[in-house]
């Protein structure tokens, strides 16, 4: 029985690497500033609600001093999520 042929196989040629598109990086130097600002003004706003026993900062506001300070903190932590 005759043998048949063997087929050569071609060699692995690797698909064309693609080329990169260049990502525009902006410039984020604003945003640790920011962030850490927002994080030591709200500590502040709430350290000098409890020292002054809530006459400071906003006597008006009351214990909702409390919440105008973790809502600087939240917005500290907002910033954040743009930090690269």
């Amino acid at each position: 029985m005759p043998k048949s042929r063997i087929r050569k196989k071609a060699d692995f040629t690797p698909p064309p690497a693609k080329q990169s598109t260049s990502i525009k990086l902006t410039n984020r130097s604003w945003v640790a500033p920011v962030m850490l600002a927002l994080f030591l003004i709200g500590l502040a706003w709430i350290v000098v609600f409890y020292v002054t026993e809530g006459e400071l900062p906003v006597d008006a506001l009351g214990n909702w001093n409390i919440v105008v300070g973790f809502g600087f903190i939240a917005g500290g932590f907002g910033v954040s999520t743009q930090w690269k």
